[in-house]
């Protein structure tokens, strides 16, 4: 397992990880990345998917591990991952790490410059 300040995983996120991924097959195992946005702008946005996908695991909570690429572990340190659901549906929110702000969309985060900080 990853050693630091890992990436936070709610009870919800978890739950729902672990339905993702028995339902793909890949009992226990989600491997989140991150993405460049088209915007542009340095947004990141998260994207999960099932498996480990030859990444290394980052945190694990509630029978679920979840793994990243090995050169995007920094990037992942201090979020903290959580889940929303209502009658009309549900999705995946982040809070960002110190030093970052929020994308509008709650699946997204960039760096903030050196002087907002």
């Amino acid at each position: 397992m990853y050693k630091g300040q890992s990436l936070k995983i709610t009870s919800a996120a978890a739950a729902e990880l672990g339905r993702q991924a028995s339902f793909a097959g890949t009992a226990g195992m989600m491997h989140i990345d991150l993405l460049e946005d088209s915007c542009g702008d340095g947004w990141l946005h998260i994207r999960l998917i099932p498996g480990s996908n030859n990444g290394v695991p980052l945190a694990r909570t509630d029978g679920v591990t979840l793994y990243a690429p090995a050169e995007q572990l920094t990037l992942l340190q201090g979020l903290r991952l959580n889940y929303y659901g209502d009658i009309s549906g549900g999705g995946f929110l982040i809070s960002p790490p110190e030093g970052a702000e929020i994308c509008a969309c709650g699946a997204g985060f960039r760096s903030l410059p050196v002087n907002k900080r």
